[in-house]
């Protein structure tokens, strides 16, 4: 069966010192679609960062490029299965020279956190109770 993927395409300011920051975190790079202004982060078998450099992503699109550390163009929101998981990346996140972004959220059914990657890009990093999603 057909799984949809998606590929989230991020400018950054160096290539090196992001593919560095996530693969601390515990991701890997696919080196078939990496190359000097480009690194495919895998996160999972269907979500995929495109880390470009700032030139190349700028062959993408006619549109000014935002700065994620003074403006917010996306959030990119991931699951995890336990608030244990949600802590453990944030945390292997901010020791990878990331910082801790906004509060974090515990409604008891869910619970969250969020952190800003090198470019600024924010991560925020969910569990939900399986119970309370069935309904």
């Amino acid at each position: 069966m057909y799984q949809q993927m998606i590929f989230v395409n991020l400018p950054v300011n160096d290539l090196d010192a992001s593919k560095k920051f996530f693969t601390e975190i515990g991701y890997t790079i696919n080196p078939q679609f990496s190359d000097e202004k480009a690194a495919s982060v895998v996160i999972s078998d269907t979500i995929v960062a495109m880390l470009l450099t700032k030139p190349f992503y700028a062959t993408f699109t006619k549109k000014e490029i935002a700065d994620a550390r003074i403006t917010s163009e996306v959030l990119v929101c991931l699951s995890a299965e336990s608030r244990q998981q949600v802590d453990e990346l944030v945390d292997k996140a901010i020791a990878a020279g990331g910082t801790a972004s906004g509060e974090t959220q515990d409604h008891g059914f869910m619970y969250g956190r969020a952190f800003d990657d090198l470019d600024g890009h924010t991560w925020e990093v969910i569990w939900m109770d399986p119970a309370a999603v069935q309904g």
